[in-house]
């Protein structure tokens, strides 16, 4: 129902005919039935956002639990032969041990990452009463082009470009060295197709790159590729949910064949060119010396 994203983000998916957007809710189990009949395999990628659920908590219960509740029945009811579910490296909090497997202690303490282990759990019922085969993808933290960079739910990433582009320092909240595993979307991507061919069913598989990267040194590196001159500035962490999470990569190259393939510099360079051509895409033409203008 685009309560994120945008219609243009799908404009070269559009132009195959086999492709169909459906204006909906995930809430609304009788139109999610309806669309989703004939078909094979669904990708669940429906949810509010981190910190969406932290300021609707009601309405993430609905949409991330109810949603992903029924979308598993329509799966099963229909009998699609794999659901693959969007899972969250929220699941795990902050790390107890590092990098994280599958078997870490779900150590979460947020409303997003609430949702996202009920999610699996339904998940897992479901294929006992039902014998639904999906998986759940762990995904750590993803960036790429379309990503958003206006609204009030933006990324780290996106912020620090943004105070860029004003010529403002970035801000760091916190000492810097909190450290996360970023993957480009087109490596998730990939992973979900991998995901649904594989005969694999009734499991959980974190989905990243398998390396740490510091707050510190994503502002070194993004204020390098902007060609910027800018030095970042340190606040206190006014609200921090995760400070230390990277990712075991072991069971997603066993049992997908998945490594992912873009380095963080080639990535955060595609989405630099991206933002940039998207921004100019959007702002209105500048008015011609002497034209009216309406």
């Amino acid at each position: 129902n685009f309560v994120r994203g945008k219609r243009q983000n799908l404009e070269q998916a559009l132009a195959d005919p086999r492709v169909e957007i459906v204006r909906g809710d995930i809430r609304n189990y009788r139109q999610l039935h309806a669309t989703m009949q004939g078909m094979d395999y669904v990708f669940h990628l429906a949810a509010l956002w981190l910190l969406e659920c932290l300021e609707k908590p009601a309405e993430a219960l609905e949409v991330n639990v109810q949603g992903t509740y029924n979308v598993a029945r329509a799966c099963c009811e229909i009998k699609v032969k794999k659901l693959i579910f969007s899972s969250s490296a929220s699941v795990y909090g902050n790390a107890v041990i590092s990098p994280m497997d599958e078997s870490h202690p779900l150590n979460n303490r947020t409303i997003y990452g609430a949702t996202k282990i009920a999610g699996e759990q339904i998940l897992r019922a479901m294929n006992e009463m039902h014998g639904l085969d999906y998986l759940a993808l762990r995904y750590f933290n993803i960036y790429g082009p379309r990503q958003d960079y206006k609204g009030t739910y933006t990324s780290v990433i996106m912020k620090i470009l943004d105070s860029l582009d004003r010529q403002e320092p970035p801000v760091i909240y916190g000492d810097g060295t909190q450290a996360y595993d970023f993957i480009y979307v087109q490596d998730v991507a990939r992973a979900n197709i991998l995901a649904a061919k594989s005969a694999l069913s009734d499991a959980a598989i974190n989905i990243a790159t398998g390396k740490k990267t510091s707050i510190n040194q994503l502002v070194e590196l993004l204020v390098e590729l902007t060609g910027s001159e800018l030095q970042p500035t340190f606040k206190p962490a006014s609200q921090v949910f995760v400070t230390d999470r990277v990712a075991s990569i072991e069971k997603a190259a066993e049992v997908l064949g998945f490594h992912a393939r873009v380095e963080l510099r080639d990535g955060l360079q595609k989405l630099i060119r991206w933002r940039e051509q998207d921004k100019r895409a959007v702002l209105p033409a500048p008015v011609q010396k002497g034209a009216l203008a309406l």
